[in-house]
C-alpha cells in the first residue's frame, strides 16, 4: 500500500481502539489492541502521517526514535526498595519509570489529551539489550514496570533489512502481535501530501516528467546511492529559502539532499530551465493580462516540456498569495469569535479594561498553541491563525494605551476599525487574485489550447487544498465553466489517468510507461472541492461567523 491508503487504515485502528462501551471502558480489550507497525524504505513519509492523524483525530502524539534508547533509558532504572509480604520484610528491586512512559505523562499534563498515540521509530533496530523485552511491550504495553496509559495506542515504525544493517528481523510470535502494513513509494500519493505542504513547483513539474526519480535506494561499489520523499522536500525548504536570499542553487545544494548523482544533475539542469523560462515568459505579466505578443507565441509553438514548465510556473506565481489569502481569511475567522466576546463585554460594562481585555486574548491564543504543540499535533494553520489574534492584540493594546480616555465601548472602536481595514484589505487581495486566475485561464485558452494543458491546470488547481477553498469561498466563472467542461466531478479517475499518461508521453516519447497510479483521496477532494459553490461572507463584528469551507 501506499502512504495514503497506511494512514487511511491507521486512523480506522486507532479510532476502533478508542470506542468506548456505555461504561466507560474500551471495547476492545488493550491485550487485543494489536500495535500498528510500518514497515518500508526509509524517507517515504512514515513519521510525518503520525502528526497528521493526531491532528485530525484531536489526540495526542508522543515520537520517539528508538535507535537512541538504552535498555536503562526505556524501561527506567533498577533500585532497591523494601515490601511486606504476610508480615514478613523483603528487600525487592523496582524499576523507575521510563523515560517513554514519563514523556506520555507529562504530555496529558501539559495537552490536556488524555488519548493519543506513542510512535516508535525504527523498532527493529533496538540494541541487542532492549531487544528481549520488547515482546512483552508490543503485547503488553509495559516498558519494565510501568504500562503505557490507557487511551494511548501504540504505532511503531521500521526498515526492511535490506536498507538497514542494524535490522533485527522480528519472529513470527512477535508479528503475530501486530498490524503489519508494508509501505510502498507512491509519487501520486506523496504529491497529494506534496500540494498541502506547498512544496516547490519546480521540484513538483520535474517529478511530473520523471517519476522514475521519485524514489530510489541503490548500494553500489561506491557506497548508497538514494532519492527519498523526505530528500526532495528538504530540498524544497532549501531552495525557497535560497531564492529569497539571492544564493544561486547549484548541484552542490541538490546534492546534499538528492543523494544520487544522476538525479541530482538531471534536476538541477531542469532547475536552470525552470528558472529561464520563468524569466523569458514573465509570468506576473501573464497573470496580470499583460503579456506580451513574444510570450504568446513562444507559449503556442513550445513543445510539450516547456508546456508543462509553463504551467507549473503560472500555478507557482498564484500558489503563494493564494495560501496567504486563506491563512489571513482564517486568521480572521479565527480573531472574530474572540472580538465578538470582548465587544459584548463592552457594552456590558463601561469600565471594562480594554487592555486587559485584549492581553487575554492573546494569552489565550499563546496556550492554544503550547497545549496543540505539547499533543504532538500542532499544524502551521493552527500556528498561523493564533499568531495572527497575538499579533493583532499586541497592535491593539498599544493603540488603547495611546486613546487611554475615554468609555470602554469608545475605546472598542479603534480595535473595531483596525479589524474592519484588515478584512477590507483581504477582500481586494482576494478580489486581485480573482483577477489573476482569470487571465491565467484567458491565457492558456488562447495560447495553449483548451485540452490536456487546460486539465492539467483546472486539476492542480482542484487537488491544491488552498485553491480548492479560494474558489469554492470567492467563485471563479472560468473554473466552474472547464470544471464542467472535464466533468472533473463524474470523471475524476479518468482524467488523472489521461494526465498522467500525457505527462509521461512528454518525459518518456515513445513509451507509454505503464498505467499510472491513481490516489483515491485525491479523487475524493476533487469531488469535495467540485461541490462547493459559495461565495466568501464579509466578517462582521456585529454577526456570527459563518461555518469555515473546508
Amino acid at each position: 500500500m501506499n502512504i495514503q491508503e497506511a494512514k487511511k487504515q491507521i486512523k480506522e485502528a486507532i479510532s476502533i481502539y478508542l470506542k468506548k462501551d456505555s461504561y466507560g471502558n474500551y471495547r476492545i480489550p488493550i491485550e487485543r489492541q494489536r500495535p500498528i507497525f510500518l514497515i518500508g524504505a526509509p524517507g517515504i513519509g512514515k513519521t510525518a502521517i503520525m502528526s497528521q492523524i493526531a491532528n485530525e483525530l484531536d489526540i495526542g502524539l508522543v515520537a520517539y526514535s528508538m535507535t537512541h534508547h538504552t535498555r536503562q533509558s526505556a524501561l527506567g532504572l533498577p533500585r532497591i526498595v523494601k515490601k511486606e509480604f504476610r508480615g514478613t520484610e523483603y528487600v525487592v528491586s523496582e524499576y523507575t519509570m521510563s523515560e517513554i512512559i514519563a514523556k506520555v505523562y507529562e504530555t496529558i499534563e501539559k495537552s490536556g489529551k488524555e488519548e493519543g498515540i506513542l510512535f516508535l521509530d525504527e523498532i527493529n533496530c533496538v540494541s541487542e539489550t532492549l531487544t528481549p523485552s520488547m515482546l512483552q511491550f508490543l503485547q503488553y504495553k509495559v516498558f519494565g514496570s510501568h504500562r503505557v496509559p490507557e487511551g494511548w495506542i501504540v504505532v511503531t515504525a521500521g526498515n526492511p533489512p535490506e536498507y538497514n544493517r542494524s535490522v533485527h528481523e522480528f519472529d513470527i510470535v512477535t508479528l503475530d502481535r501486530l498490524k503489519v502494513m508494508e509501505i510502498e513509494p507512491d509519487y501520486s500519493a506523496w504529491k497529494a501530501y506534496a500540494r498541502q505542504q506547498g512544496i516547490h513547483s519546480a521540484i513538483v513539474t520535474y517529478l511530473d516528467i520523471r517519476r522514475d526519480d521519485f524514489y530510489k535506494v541503490v548500494n553500489t561499489a561506491d557506497g548508497a546511492s538514494y532519492v527519498t520523499a523526505r530528500g526532495w522536500e528538504d530540498l524544497s525548504e532549501a531552495i525557497y529559502m535560497y531564492e529569497e536570499s539571492g544564493f544561486a542553487v547549484d548541484e552542490a545544494l541538490v546534492s546534499q539532499y538528492i543523494c544520487d548523482r544522476h538525479v541530482a544533475g538531471e534536476f538541477i539542469t531542469y532547475y536552470d530551465l525552470y528558472r529561464k523560462y520563468d524569466m523569458d515568459y514573465q509570468v506576473r505579466d501573464i497573470l496580470d493580462g499583460k503579456e506580451s505578443s513574444e510570450t504568446a507565441r513562444r507559449a503556442k509553438e513550445a513543445g510539450l516540456d516547456e508546456r508543462i514548465t509553463l504551467l507549473g510556473l503560472i500555478t507557482e506565481a498564484l500558489a503563494p498569495c493564494i495560501r496567504q489569502s486563506m491563512e489571513t481569511q482564517d486568521g480572521l475567522r479565527n480573531l472574530q469569535k474572540k472580538l465578538v466576546a470582548i465587544k459584548s463585554a463592552v457594552q456590558e460594562n463601561e469600565d471594562a479594561d480594554i487592555k486587559l481585555l485584549l492581553s487575554d486574548m492573546a494569552a489565550e491564543a499563546a496556550d492554544t498553541i503550547d497545549r496543540a504543540e505539547a499533543a504532538g499535533g500542532l499544524t502551521v494553520g493552527e500556528r498561523n491563525e493564533n499568531q495572527y489574534v497575538i499579533a493583532f492584540a499586541e497592535n491593539a493594546v498599544r493603540q488603547a494605551e495611546i486613546s487611554s480616555a475615554g468609555a470602554a465601548t469608545e475605546k472598542f472602536k479603534a480595535v473595531e476599525e483596525e479589524y474592519m481595514a484588515r478584512v477590507n484589505q483581504m477582500e481586494e487581495e482576494a478580489e486581485t487574485i480573482g483577477k489573476q486566475l482569470k487571465n491565467a485561464f484567458a491565457f492558456i485558452k488562447e495560447n495553449l489550447g483548451e485540452g490536456n494543458e487546460m486539465l492539467i491546470f483546472v486539476t492542480e488547481l482542484t487537488f491544491d487544498p488552498a485553491s480548492a477553498r479560494f474558489i469554492a469561498e470567492h467563485g471563479s466563472d472560468e473554473y466552474n465553466e472547464y470544471n464542467r467542461k472535464f466533468m472533473l466531478y463524474e470523471r475524476n479517475a479518468e482524467l488523472m489517468e489521461q494526465v498522467q499518461r500525457w505527462r509521461h508521453y512528454a518525459g518518456h516519447s515513445g513509451s507509454d510507461g505503464g498505467k499510472p497510479q491513481q490516489n483515491d483521496q485525491d479523487d475524493e477532494r476533487a469531488k469535495e472541492a467540485a461541490k462547493q459553490g459559495i461565495a466568501v461572507e464579509t466578517i462582521k463584528l456585529a454577526g456570527s461567523d459563518k461555518n469555515k469551507q473546508n
